[in-house]
Order: structure tokens, then C-alpha cells, then sequence
């Protein structure tokens, strides 16, 4: 049976960490990946018995390829702080793990709590994350935001989800799209993309009309109109701060 380290990159996750290590107990080794955090995420995480490494940042695919160049075993499993693995999935991973897996990865559903209930529809759901990997077979897409792992040849499933608690609350939810936005859009700028006024009106309302008809957030009550209006806003800040950078 393979191994596998569960890994992850913090910084302040407090309020987090201990949860997020908990849910991954069941792994061989568990890494954590520091890049300087001011509240006692290291102490926690030494406490919950991690090992715990510190990398200056640069950018979130960089750290967790570092973290997966220092851990112990090949098979990684990649955790956010603000993820847990639920029971299934943890069941689902020592099946897939069982013998050597004839693919280098397995993608999960990854589910988003927000506003008191789990968002089973928008574009949030299923929201598909390829995290449990082989890195002698797989790496991390070298981008700027929204990170991703490619897989050398098909990748596998596994059954059960990963829940994600992204948001505290409205507040924070705005703050982090101003965030990535700004990634987002420096990222596109250096792809020369372009936009323009109906562009910028266009695609954020075509954006809402995806998100709360065609995957179904009207089915969430008010929280699914408020995440289809997010994912609206997000794309417009996006385009209208490509604009900017364009003018500059």
C-alpha cells in the first residue's frame, strides 16, 4: 500500500489549522508549509503533531509544489486550511490506496458551506479538484491564481467530498474577490488579453444567468441568488481591472 503525505501551505490559519490536520489523520505524514505566519499557526500545527517547514511566498502553485518537493512520500494529498476531508472521502482515499493506482491522480468534489448551508449548484458544485496525486506523475500548473494539478495521462475519481469553508461571512468573501481579481486580471494582461465596454457588460451577466438558471442556484434560496451575483461581480471586477492595467 503507497504511502501518503497530506500537505499544506498557511499562513495565519489559526482559527483553522487544527481542524484542517484533524481531518487528515489518517495520512502517514503530515506537512505544514509556513510562509511567516503572525498568529500560532506553526504552534498549533507542531501541537497537532505536523512537521512544519517555512517558505518566503511567491505564488500559491510554488508553495505547494515546495511542500510536495519536502515531503516524505510520492503520494501527496494537497489540503487547504480552510478544507476538511469528510469521512467518505477519507474511506474513498485507503480504497483508492489499497495497491499501487494504475493513474498518477484522483479528482474530487469539492462542496462550499456559505451562509449557513452547503452549495450544491453554480459553478461552485462540483467544483471538481484534482488533490490526491502522484508527484512523480503529476504537477502544479505554474499560474498565478486558481492553481491547479495536471496529471501525466487520465486521472481517477474519488467518491465522497471535500468541504470548503472559503467565506467567513460577506465581508471576507468581498475582500478575498478584490484579492484574486487582481491576480486574475494581471494574469490575463500577461496573456495580452483585451476588453472593451460591451465586454465588460456582457460576460458578468451572462455570468448570473449561468450561475442561477442554467446551475440552478434559484434552488438555494437566497444564499444560491447571492453566489450567483458574486460569481457575477467577480468576473466584472476581473474585466474591469484588466481595463485598468490596459490604460496604465
Amino acid at each position: 500500500m503507497p504511502r501518503v503525505s497530506a500537505i499544506l501551505i498557511t499562513r495565519d490559519e489559526a482559527s483553522n489549522i487544527e481542524a484542517a490536520l484533524t481531518s487528515v489523520a489518517w495520512a502517514d505524514e503530515r506537512l505544514v508549509v509556513d510562509c511567516g505566519s503572525a498568529d500560532a499557526t506553526v504552534a498549533l500545527a507542531r501541537a497537532a503533531g505536523a512537521r512544519v517547514a517555512h517558505r518566503d511566498w511567491t505564488t500559491y502553485a510554488e508553495q505547494k509544489t515546495h511542500a510536495g518537493a519536502l515531503a516524505e512520500h510520492d503520494w501527496l494529498f494537497s489540503l487547504d486550511a480552510d478544507e476538511r476531508v469528510t469521512p467518505d472521502l477519507a474511506g474513498s482515499i485507503r480504497r483508492a490506496l489499497a495497491s499501487e493506482p494504475a493513474v498518477g491522480g484522483f479528482r474530487v468534489a469539492r462542496v462550499n458551506h456559505y451562509l449557513g448551508r452547503a452549495i450544491r449548484c453554480t459553478d461552485w458544485y462540483p467544483d471538481w479538484q484534482i488533490r490526491l496525486y502522484d508527484r512523480r506523475r503529476a504537477r502544479w500548473k505554474p499560474v498565478a491564481v486558481h492553481e491547479s494539478v495536471v496529471v501525466d495521462g487520465p486521472a481517477g475519481t474519488l467518491e465522497g467530498e471535500l468541504t470548503h469553508f472559503a467565506y467567513r461571512d460577506l465581508s471576507h468573501h468581498l475582500r478575498k474577490i478584490d484579492h484574486y481579481t487582481t491576480l486574475a486580471a494581471a494574469s490575463l494582461r500577461e496573456r495580452e488579453a483585451r476588453v472593451g465596454a460591451a465586454r465588460l457588460a456582457a460576460v458578468p451577466a451572462a455570468t448570473f444567468l449561468r450561475n442561477y438558471l442554467l446551475r440552478r442556484g434559484f434552488t438555494a434560496g437566497t444564499p444560491g441568488f447571492i453566489v450567483s451575483a458574486m460569481n457575477s461581480y467577480y468576473v466584472f471586477l476581473k474585466l474591469a481591472k484588466l481595463w485598468a492595467l490596459e490604460r496604465r
